[in-house]
């Protein structure tokens, strides 16, 4: 058994106003990759996009981000993360058979930068968002912690 246990795919999440960064690992791999970014219009998520990557990836778990501020408190966003995964779960967990884990993200993003600038890159909001990274940083420290 992999460090995953009964676990065969993750899917990661990162929400925002702007756009969602989802990564996804999958046994026998017990590391996240990035995956996609999907663009969002404030609260309101492109279902029919999120709905094809779930269709296509079939997750027994999808881990969403969660903002906490540095001493655990409630981040600015965490009402609006914790509907989007309540609508998650309530739009496709039933058809595609995914459980919900929410994931302390703090400084994903900025751990997301850091990577893409040590490989070369730099984080841009339109051509090279760094979305899909802090999802997989959530995704393997979700790993981490469950494994």
């Amino acid at each position: 058994m992999n460090s995953l246990g009964a676990q065969k795919t993750i899917l990661g999440f990162d929400f925002g106003l702007r756009q969602i960064g989802i990564a996804v690992v999958s046994a026998p791999m017990s590391f996240a990759t990035p995956l996609c970014v999907l663009r969002s219009r404030g609260d309101t998520p492109d279902w029919q996009a999120l709905e094809s990557v779930i269709k296509e990836w079939q997750p027994d778990v999808c881990v969403v981000g969660l903002p906490l501020n540095m001493d655990g408190s409630p981040g600015e966003l965490d009402s609006r993360v914790k509907r989007f995964a309540r609508q998650l779960e309530g739009r496709f967990s039933a058809r595609y058979g995914f459980v919900i884990a929410l994931q302390d993200e703090r400084l994903s993003s900025h751990e997301a930068k850091e990577l893409m600038s040590n490989h070369g890159g730099r984080a841009n909001y339109v051509q090279t968002p760094a979305d899909s990274l802090a999802a997989k940083v959530i995704l393997d420290r979700w790993i981490s912690a469950n494994s």
